[in-house]
């Protein structure tokens, strides 16, 4: 096992050539299990992080009798690179600090994942490849990088590439981020709290649904006003991250498609069809920017694929619903139930 690190234990990857051409020197790649491998390792499912998160904000997930159930599963959730526990920006050193960090595409952090599974864990098929929003452009990345070795793959709220009008609201992002003046010459001299804060509410917009305000949805979640949501949920999400792994994570969101690599050349429809998991993708009936069509134009190109929209209007965040039980029952049965099939 990884060097251990109290909450979670580090896989010393060492000196990485990335896509860009570019070798990351001292690699860390920081990831915590859950449960216990069986005698065969055949219980390994892998579970990736979501924009701006850490293994630590998954569990809602993870447990005896939740739908990752660690009495049957052992559960690996890897930490994207750029978060703050992985390699990031925020702990990176002269000359690669600043604008010189060397951005980490999707399939960088997969194929470095896939090195922690298969040299430091032992572990030769995965029972299940999942993640949510920025963890589903990874788990679709593990299908196609690792066809033979994924068994099942769930998707949720997330896509095999990032769509235009995706990367058009990431652009809007990074630019209320950046007008920060705490930007200068492409690198942050201090704390951009404004930036921040306008980052969050800007976020809150695209991230729910018209209808999850228009009812005052967030009430269920135990706001007492619009403004009490806006600051206390989203404006303090990000005011916890720090800015420049917000941006590089934001950068590798951007570049992701599971078909941009040596093995794909740019085929992205013959990475879909390359993947042999039984698959379950699951967008949000309300999500406004990992859109059911583009979902559903994925699985027409998929082997064993089938579309589970998830009926709720709490936009993107159904897929993430630590607060929204319907949500979460939702999830809970159809990754109970995929992964009951033969």
């Amino acid at each position: 096992m990884g060097q251990d690190m109290g909450d979670h234990r580090i896989f010393n990857a060492g000196d990485v050539v990335l896509q860009s051409g570019i070798t990351h020197r001292g690699t860390q790649l920081a990831y915590q299990t859950y449960g216990t491998l069986n005698a065969d390792r055949s219980n390994a499912i892998i579970y990736m992080t979501s924009y701006g998160a850490h293994h630590s904000d998954l569990l809602w997930m993870v447990g005896p009798g939740k739908a990752l159930d660690t009495d049957r599963y052992c559960v690996i959730i890897p930490n994207l690179f750029g978060n703050g526990l992985s390699s990031s920006p925020e702990h990176a050193v002269e000359p690669f600090n600043g604008s010189y960090w060397p951005n980490f595409t999707i399939y960088d952090n997969v194929a470095i994942q896939h090195r922690l599974i298969t040299e430091e864990l032992g572990i030769r098929q995965l029972a299940l490849a999942v993640g949510f929003s920025m963890g589903g452009l990874q788990a679709f990345e593990w299908a196609a990088h690792a066809p033979d070795m994924v068994k099942r793959l769930v998707v949720i709220c997330g896509a095999a590439k990032c769509a235009p009008h995706n990367y058009v609201f990431l652009e809007g992002i990074k630019a209320t981020l950046t007008a920060d003046p705490a930007y200068q010459n492409g690198r942050f001299i201090s704390r951009p709290e404004r930036g921040l804060r306008a980052m969050g509410r800007a976020y809150a917009a695209m991230a729910m649904s018209q209808e999850f305000y228009r009812y005052e949805t967030w009430r269920e979640a135990g706001f007492s006003s619009l403004e009490d949501y806006l600051v206390m949920s989203w404006e303090a999400n990000f005011l916890k991250r720090d800015a420049s792994n917000l941006l590089a994570q934001l950068w590798t969101w951007q570049h992701a498609n599971i078909a941009n690599n040596a093995r794909y050349q740019g085929r992205f429809h013959e990475a879909l069809q390359a993947i042999t998991a039984n698959a379950l993708i699951v967008p949000s009936e309300t999500d406004l920017y990992f859109r059911v069509e583009d979902n559903r134009l994925e699985v027409e190109q998929m082997r064993h694929a089938k579309l589970l929209p998830i009926p709720s209007i709490w936009g993107h965040r159904a897929g993430a619903p630590s607060a929204n039980r319907d949500d979460a029952e939702f999830l809970t049965k159809a990754i109970s139930g995929l992964l009951s099939e033969a």
